[in-house]
């Protein structure tokens, strides 16, 4: 039996990615300030919320242009580490 490696993927790319927290009327705000540190030049287009049936998390959903790993784990950190964010898809 042979091991599968995961897809390669090929930069730079689209690359889409969601950040969950605590709903907070600045939330999202602060999602894309931390992204367009990392991938400059979001536009509205490229955002898109969603809250959940309760109204206690937000979803925030992203389109960047990734450009690299270190890039995509530097930005995943940054959220992770800010406190606010409980998860990066």
């Amino acid at each position: 039996m042979t091991e599968q490696q995961p897809p390669r993927i090929e930069f730079p790319c689209d690359y889409v990615i969601r950040v969950i927290g605590d709903a907070a009327p600045d939330f999202q705000e602060f999602v894309v300030s931390v992204v367009d540190r990392h991938a400059p030049g979001i536009t509205e287009e490229d955002v898109a919320v969603n809250s959940s049936s309760k109204g206690r998390f937000s979803s925030i959903q992203l389109k960047i242009v990734a450009t690299g790993e270190p890039q995509l784990k530097a930005l995943f950190e940054e959220l992770k580490a800010s406190g606010r964010v409980h998860m990066v898809l």
